[in-house]
């Protein structure tokens, strides 16, 4: 239920609504508007007369969500979320770009890569350090280690960092080291490590699962909100499909579709959407277009070296390149880079 509060409406009244609520055995989360107070009441109550919270002193409009997911839900916010990370707003006007190596391989690796994708505007560094692999034998990060690399690339050229998650043991770690903690494809729908960011202050962006439909990473944004997070950022990294002729199929309808149902700001990663260096680009451009809030690129200054994704890393050439192009998009659609 989405409860819209009287506007001016004193604190003590917004209090005891809250307890009232509480009393009905809701779970209750508030969101202040530009000019009114939003109350979200989750909870599974489909018999719930909602004349009894209609009739609350300080109440405007009640409404039922009819999604499962509540708080990830348009219904619940009208107004986009736009997460404030030093300089840095993910879900504003502006296209926010992430870009570095699929895993931090050595400090002269880090750091030159940090260099290139900066000097070329990017404000956001990537880089795994803790990687899941389909492989037992293949590279799986340097770990801590890697983490603070990570950072000290990122540090010496006023970048931030994104890397991710893959156990909720180290949390503490990413909270250290990270200023966004990313779960994975093959963690969508790992709901213990969703719960446990849900408990972190740090952002969160989630990656949409191998074969999840927007549903699905949608009520898995949920866990995160409904553990206390609201810092979510959402990922499409394309499905796996039939088709061979790219590692996935990129779903870049899934764009404005999350655009329509939820607040939450979407970034596209082209890079294992596609899985090959000469698809990233045409489909970095499509996604700016489609109107994403951030694109996730791969960047490798010797690729053939790479230890991990070394195929669909871009050169540091190619991705300058790649900046151009989509800040001429950006402007076409009215928006920033």
């Amino acid at each position: 239920m989405v409860i819209v509060l009287e506007k001016n409406i004193a604190e003590e009244k917004i209090e005891l609504i809250i307890k009232q609520l509480e009393e009905f055995e809701f779970s209750v989360h508030r969101s202040t508007g530009i000019e009114q107070i939003v109350l979200g009441a989750i909870g599974v109550h489909p018999t719930f007369d909602t004349r009894k919270v209609k009739v609350l002193d300080g109440v405007a409009e009640v409404y039922r969500i009819t999604e499962p997911f509540k708080l990830a839900s348009r219904s619940f916010q009208k107004k986009n979320t736009e997460i404030k990370i030093k300089n840095v707003v993910i879900g504003g006007n502006e296209i926010e770009v992430m870009a570095g190596p699929c895993a931090v391989e050595n400090e002269e690796q880090i750091f030159e890569i940090a260099e290139i994708v900066s000097k070329a505007g990017a404000k956001i560094l990537r880089g795994g350090a803790f990687k899941p692999r389909t492989s037992p034998y293949s590279f799986q990060g340097l770990g801590e280690k890697g983490l603070k690399l990570l950072r000290k690339a990122a540090d010496k050229n006023k970048l931030i960092v994104i890397s991710e998650l893959m156990e909720p043991k180290h949390v503490h770690l990413l909270e250290e080291y990270a200023d966004i903690i990313q779960i994975g494809a093959r963690n969508m729908q790992n709901f213990p490590l969703l719960k446990a960011v849900g408990k972190s202050k740090t952002p969160v962006m989630l990656k949409r699962g191998l074969a999840a439909k927007v549903e699905d990473l949608l009520m898995s944004a949920e866990y995160i909100l409904a553990s206390g997070n609201p810092n979510v950022i959402l990922c499409e990294r394309g499905i796996r499909t039939f088709e061979t002729y790219t590692r996935n199929t990129f779903d870049i309808s899934a764009i404005p579709v999350i655009h329509k149902r939820s607040h939450l700001p979407i970034v596209a990663d082209p890079s294992h959407a596609t899985g090959i260096r000469d698809k990233v680009l045409p489909m970095a451009r499509a996604a700016v277009a489609a109107g994403a809030d951030g694109i996730m690129i791969e960047v490798h200054n010797h690729p053939e070296k790479a230890l991990s994704d070394g195929p669909q890393s871009l050169l540091p050439d190619q991705f300058t390149e790649l900046m151009k192009q989509i800040k001429l998009i950006a402007k076409v659609i009215d928006r920033n880079l």
